[in-house]
Formats: C-alpha cells, structure tokens, sequence
C-alpha cells in the first residue's frame, strides 16, 4: 500500500471519495468503499412496530421504503504483511445491486495491486464480505501463499446454514448460500480457520463475537498508544440509539444484540475509534453513552 499522503495521486479519482486514509501508530490503515446496497427499511428493524421504525427514519433524514446501506472494507498493512479485511460484495448476484461491487477498480484507484495482498480476514461469509474475490480474474491474480483467516464457527455454519430466524428480502437466502459455497469451493487451501482470536500481524487480531453469524469476528488494531476497532455487522446504523432492534440479517438476533452492546460499551470506555461496514462511508467515529443507549460521534476528517 502507499503512503497515505501519495493514495490520491494514482489519477483515477472520483468526484465522490471513496478511500479514506488513517494511521493507528504504525499501522497504516485505508478505508475502502465499496459502494451502497439498495435493502428494504423493514430489514433495518424487523421486531419493532413500523410505526416506530418510521418515526426513527423519519428523524434520522431516512426514506421510508428502501434505504442505501454503505458497503465499507479497509486495508490495512502492518508488519510488512497488507491486509484485506472483507471483500466487498463483487458481481451483482441477480439482486439488482448494481451500486456495489467496486472495490477492485477502487483499490487499484488508490494504487493497491492485488499481488501485493499477503491475508484476507473475513468478518464474516455473506456475500457482500466475500463476493469480491468471486469476480471473474480476480483468484488468478492474487499470491499462490494468500492467508484467507475466517473463524472456524463460520466455516462450519456455511456446511448447512439455518436461516430460520432471519429475515432477508426474498432472494438473498439462495444468494448467500450458493456465494459461501463457491467461495469455500474455490478457496478451501487458502483458509486458515481460527477458533477464537488470531493475530494476523503484529497489533492486527481478529477476535470471534458471534451473534450476527455464528462466526462473525471483529478486527482490533493496536500500535503504540493508538487503537481501532473494525465491528463488520456487529453495528448497523440504527444500532448505537436502538441497539435492541433486530437486523434482518442476524442469524441470532438476541446474541447480536448482546454483542453489539458488550462492544459499544467497551468504545465508550477506550474511547477509540471504530470502522463498521454499513455505517455511511469512510465511517470512522466515536462512542458515547447517552443514558441506555449510545451516540455516534463522527470524526473529523484528518486532511
């Protein structure tokens, strides 16, 4: 990766920005756009009244019907090694997605060659963690020695997933299931499975939290005095001043829930900052208590 001073000179810019460039000690980091995912509002909140779910969309700037999730991944490069966590959503899966899907045109935009990822951690199997290195060129031009980290509990969860407490738009079920299954059929010798917590390179771990998935993971970066936390779906949007309100996508919503509060109250104490992939792009803020439930607090971009 380059310096992040040099990241937006490669000439292939955009009028909208969609890397966003920050250091936690000596670890670079980048965050990476991936484009927005056109979802249906009652997926945001499916246990609560739609009355409710209005109100707060309503306050919130929202539309009421169908909403653009963000769809952020970061590289990171410590020790030597450049990261890829998540991998975007790749080729539209029939879904009429046609807004994601972009990260390989935006990593070679910010002078990033795939040939020069060393790992790939995944939060998580769903198609829009994974669908990037599905894209047709994609697995061809990547090392032969490509760590792909994924915990354990995720891989075995993907061998017969149980979808009977989420609810997904119609046709996403079948799209996961046929992603994670060509994903795991084409990358199988690459994976390094981990059972809880794994360092990928120094100040860089990838830590099992469960609930969104059975392996869902967060990543936590340390260097020096600096720390970041990467949640993948533990926070939605609606997450920090509805932290109770189910996500259609959670496999276990009550567990999701437990952890997406366990980890805003631990960031409330450390007060450092978080990247999460469907909070709006580059993503990167604070946590603050406000009496049971959290704030968000954008940070202020570093020029």
């Amino acid at each position: 990766m380059d310096n992040p001073s040099n990241i937006d000179r490669s000439g292939l810019d955009e009028l909208v920005p969609s890397r966003y460039a920050l250091r936690v000690g000596e670890i670079d980091v980048l965050v990476v756009s991936d484009g927005v995912l056109p979802i249906p509002a009652p997926v945001m909140a499916h246990n609560v009244d739609p009355a409710a779910r209005a109100a707060w969309l309503e306050d919130m700037f929202l539309p009421p019907e169908m909403l653009e999730w963000p769809l952020n991944v970061i590289v990171v490069r410590s020790g030597g090694r450049t990261i890829l966590i998540d991998a975007g959503l790749g080729m539209d899966p029939d879904l009429h997605l046609p807004k994601a899907g972009r990260l390989v045109q935006r990593l070679q935009a910010a002078g990033i060659d795939l040939t020069s990822v060393t790992d790939v951690v995944l939060t998580h199997m769903h198609m829009d963690h994974i669908g990037g290195l599905l894209v047709d060129g994609v697995k061809e031009r990547l090392r032969p020695d490509l760590r792909i980290h994924v915990a354990a509990a995720e891989l075995k969860f993907w061998e017969a997933p149980d979808f009977s407490r989420a609810s997904m738009p119609e046709g996403f079920p079948d799209a996961l299931r046929r992603a994670a299954k060509k994903f795991v059929s084409e990358y199988h010798s690459r994976l390094r499975p981990f059972d809880e917590e794994h360092e990928v390179a120094p100040g860089v771990v990838v830590r099992r939290t469960g609930g969104h998935t059975p392996g869902h993971s967060v990543v936590r970066l340390a260097s020096g005095g600096d720390r970041l936390t990467f949640a993948g779906d533990a926070v939605f949007q609606v997450g920090f001043d509805r932290p109770d309100w189910h996500n259609g996508f959670e496999h276990d919503p009550e567990e999701a829930a437990r952890v997406r509060v366990s980890l805003l109250r631990e960031l409330a104490v450390t007060r450092e900052p978080l990247v999460a992939t469907h909070l709006s792009f580059p993503s990167v803020c604070y946590v603050s208590v406000a009496g049971d439930v959290f704030r968000c607090v954008p940070a202020v971009w570093d020029y």
